[in-house]
């Protein structure tokens, strides 16, 4: 029976080319403005996750303030410090910190023959490259040897570099920091962080802490930061270092103004929820407005169908054939339809390929922080989901209302 249904509906579609070639027409764009959506919001949230993961590998930030409590005998509004030996402390005192390392900033003059930048000067640790993500793509990062003989060389940011050297080879020249002699030996590529303090890394200048002891007072760091020893274990890390440095300076350790800090862990979900909301948002609006225009198009069908149907139930059809011969009816056309809006999809998405997002604000022509448009495995997945629930719920209301017409009445509708 269902076979004969089946055929029945087929035919019916044959019966009416022009009202079948309309309805797969909207239906294949209905599912490429799905598919297109679909893949944008996909790109999308790849570009701004990216954006969130460079700035390092679990790495917390830590600034120092000024107690708020009172402690051990201590007074509020003590200033807290971060050297060497709150940095030795704190690796000793938390278990669930991987590493720890200090880093100082000031802003100064750095110049290449007639070129100069007032910007970021760090002075940094080997460690710090590897946990805020600083890959050269030229030359080679800080070495432990360059902290132990105190070597003036400097790692430069991408857009520094471009600043001092407007694209000729940098690795090996020399530019002056404050009017001291440095050698660069790195730079890296665009890093396309969206968080930043001081200023950007691509605009900073990163040298050896000990060499940043020959231009300014070291001894009390500008920020100190630290890794988990996952990312999972981030909330619990940062308890047990702002623990380790109250016993170390002896204040309140529930005191938050004492030390701020920033662990990337703490805005991942949201960054996520946002992502994931603009996705789910794309996703309804382009499956409500294919499943509109389909269910839109089949009451039509039923209206100019009444008196076929009304003879139909005069020659016995009971209501299950109608409703199953509308519903099939749209499932064939939507499927139909389907198959050649991925088609047009693919070819769409080949075409344009990329679309402009955030590279015009980082002067950036690599396309690495612009969305590409891609039939990913999840899209395809979820297209054809969207067309067989579709095909289902927009077939099933007009297949209801023409089992429901009475046969006498529908003879004699004009």
């Amino acid at each position: 029976m269902f076979l004969e249904i089946f055929r029945e509906a087929w035919a019916a579609l044959g019966r009416n080319p022009l009202r079948s070639l309309l309805t797969m027409t909207g239906i294949a764009w209905g599912i490429v403005a799905v598919t297109l959506l679909l893949s944008y919001g996909a790109g999308f949230r790849s570009v701004l996750m990216y954006t969130f993961e460079v700035f390092g590998k679990g790495a917390v930030v830590c600034w120092p303030g000024t107690t708020s409590e009172q402690a051990g005998g201590e007074r509020a509004g003590k200033e807290v410090h971060f050297d060497q030996d709150a940095a030795d402390w704190v690796k000793a005192q938390s278990p669930l910190v991987k590493r720890v390392t200090l880093e100082t900033v000031r802003f100064k003059g750095i110049s290449h023959e007639e070129r100069l930048s007032d910007t970021a000067i760090r002075g940094v640790y080997p460690e710090y490259g590897e946990m805020r993500n600083e890959v050269p793509i030229e030359g080679t990062w800080i070495s432990p040897e360059d902290i132990a003989e105190r070597r003036r060389v400097v790692f430069l940011g991408a857009l520094l570099r471009k600043k001092l050297f407007s694209g000729t080879p940098a690795v090996g020249e020399a530019v002056r920091i404050n009017g001291v002699k440095f050698i660069v030996t790195g730079s890296m590529d665009t890093k396309f962080s969206d968080s930043n303090y001081f200023t950007s890394d691509d605009e900073s200048a990163f040298i050896p802490y000990t060499a940043a002891g020959d231009l300014w007072d070291t001894k009390h760091a500008s920020v100190m930061l630290f890794e988990p020893v996952a990312p999972g274990f981030e909330a619990l890390a940062m308890q047990q270092v702002r623990a380790a440095i109250a016993s170390h300076q002896r204040f309140s350790p529930t005191d938050k103004r004492a030390i701020t800090m920033y662990g990337r862990e703490e805005f991942k979900p949201i960054y996520e929820g946002i992502t994931i909301g603009i996705e789910a948002l794309l996703f309804f609006v382009g499956a409500l407005t294919l499943g509109i225009g389909v269910m839109n198009i089949m009451l039509v069908s039923v209206d100019e169908r009444v008196k076929e149907i009304g003879l139909r139930r005069a020659l016995g059809a009971r209501k299950a054939h109608i409703r199953w011969q509308f519903l099939l009816e749209a499932l064939v056309m939507t499927l139909a339809a389907g198959a050649i809006g991925m088609l047009l999809s693919a070819g769409i998405t080949a075409m344009v390929g990329t679309i402009p997002f955030l590279g015009p604000a980082y002067e950036d022509d690599t396309g690495k922080v612009d969305i590409h448009l891609t039939l990913s495995v999840l899209t395809m997945v979820l297209s054809s989901g969207i067309l067989i629930v579709v095909g289902v719920l927009s077939g099933w209301l007009p297949a209801m209302q023409a089992a429901k017409l009475d046969p006498v009445e529908a003879l004699r509708y004009e």
